[in-house]
């Protein structure tokens, strides 16, 4: 399983879990928290009524006198209100009135009158002066349809403290579930959009970390398979600083490992064009004709050139090869570049008696480095160069193909032998020049490999069928 699913998951377990439990909790509190919200409004209404129908019931006339009356008016009333979304039309409260025995005297239904209550615990309790109230079964052995009960005592009005009776208010419970169910309704329904947002927040987390976890694990992988890659894009927390460690680790180790492989190369191409030098020399320290000595001299001046030349040529080739990616981008006009190229390279071509025809559309745009651009195609232009014959032609075009832009320069040479085109690219290894028999660094085309590389194209080399060589810098367009 996935880093980022496990960490998705955990998270999501949590926080369901911690719903799911808190959720139960609200709703079995719901029913109880109504229930007792209704008992203390039952509690109100029986002191109330208590101390209005105690006249009455002292009178001996409760059964038919004005607390009667006004009862049974209330209960003919229609509240026409609407209490949350649901319609209340009738008064529910029962009223019922026992003397100090327990017995019945008035009932506002008239249905229980002459009935012993003493043993139902609202009245048994309140008889001896506690608090009574009760929930019981409004049909005896049906558990789904309660009444609460509440009593309240009645004093006598004229001490306020002698006990003549026990007036019971009563609600049936069920006038309460519409609104226990809509209560548990709307916390369960809210509950899902909290799981539901705990879920998407978990999933935007969980991507944010394993996108940063992610390109750390392919900065790795690929650092591991010895592709140059970019370090990873800086963050502000702890994956941003592990990115950064591992970018600077990576460059101690390439540093110490780099260093090691250009001393290795440097020495390896530095021993001939050395050991032609001390020749020279030794032979220049003794008697010589005036043409054998210039000779070696001369031969000790083309040495020097050409160790220089692979000095620039290794520093050039290491810079871009160090960085692994292009640390300027900019827009290029390839036309542009070629243009000024072959300006550039006129002395040459007019000292070599060549020609450069040019084929190229009047803009073509990418995304790169100039500076790098330039001093690929010219490597490509001076080999051109080299090995052309005098009176040739030189062709450079610029074309649109599917990859991007394509950059040809092809001579009218003898060709790359077939032995050759597969290690034309490797570094250090060249071809003698047709009119010097020189041979040059080697670097040259390995630093246009590199510089394409950086550009997200790439470079080629290869025998044209009408002759001579064509080498090709195809490009990504902008």
């Amino acid at each position: 399983m996935r880093l980022g699913l496990k960490i998705f998951l955990g998270f999501f377990l949590i926080v369901g879990i911690a719903a799911f439990f808190v959720m139960r909790v609200f709703v079995n509190e719901v029913k109880p928290g109504v229930r007792q919200a209704m008992e203390s409004t039952l509690v109100d209404a029986a002191n109330v009524l208590a101390v209005i129908a105690a006249p009455d019931l002292k009178a001996g006339n409760i059964a038919d006198g004005t607390f009667a009356a006004q009862m049974a008016t209330a209960q003919r009333r229609d509240p026409k209100a609407m209490v949350w979304r649901f319609p209340k039309r009738s008064v529910e409260y029962r009223v019922t009135i026992t003397d100090t025995r327990g017995i019945v005297i008035f009932d506002s239904r008239g249905q229980d009158v002459g009935r012993d209550n003493s043993r139902w615990n609202d009245v048994y309790r309140t008889l001896r002066g506690e608090y009574g109230a009760r929930s019981s079964p409004e049909t005896p052995g049906d558990e789904t349809s309660t009444v609460m009960h509440v009593a309240a005592p009645m004093y006598d009005p004229d001490d306020g403290h002698t006990l003549i009776g026990v007036l019971t208010v009563s609600q049936p419970n069920d006038t309460i579930d519409p609104f226990i169910a809509a209560s548990q309704r709307a916390i369960v329904a809210r509950g899902a959009w909290l799981i539901g947002l705990s879920a998407l927040i978990g999933l935007l987390m969980t991507w944010w970390l394993s996108r940063g976890i992610g390109s750390l694990s392919r900065y790795a992988k690929a650092v591991s398979a010895g592709e140059p890659v970019p370090p990873p894009r800086r963050r502000r927390d702890e994956i941003g600083d592990l990115g950064q460690a591992l970018e600077t680790m990576r460059r101690k180790l390439e540093g110490k490992a780099y260093v090691e492989q250009y001393v290795q190369s440097l020495t390896h191409e530095m021993k001939s064009p050395l050991a032609a030098i001390r020749g020279a020399a030794e032979l220049l320290q003794e008697p010589l004709p005036e043409a054998d000595r210039q000779r070696f001299a001369g031969n000790i001046v083309q040495q020097e050139r050409r160790l220089t030349e692979t000095i620039d040529q290794l520093l050039r080739l290491a810079e871009v090869e160090q960085h692994g990616w292009l640390q300027k981008r900019g827009e290029v006009d390839l036309v542009a570049l070629c243009r000024a190229l072959v300006e550039d390279a006129g002395p040459s071509l007019q000292a070599a008696r060549l020609q450069l025809d040019c084929q190229m559309p009047e803009q073509a745009l990418m995304h790169g480095d100039a500076f790098l651009l330039r001093q690929a195609l010219s490597n490509l232009l001076d080999n051109a160069i080299a090995f052309s014959p005098e009176d040739s032609r030189i062709v450079l075009s610029v074309q649109q193909v599917e990859e991007g832009w394509s950059v040809s320069l092809r001579d009218a040479g003898p060709g790359v032998p077939d032995y050759a085109l597969e290690r034309v690219f490797e570094r250090f290894y060249s071809l003698s020049r047709p009119r010097s028999g020189q041979r040059s660094s080697g670097l040259g085309l390995p630093f246009v490999a590199e510089v394409a590389r950086l550009h997200g194209g790439s470079a080629h080399l290869r025998n044209h069928g009408d002759g001579g060589a064509e080498a090709r810098l195809v490009l990504p367009r902008a």
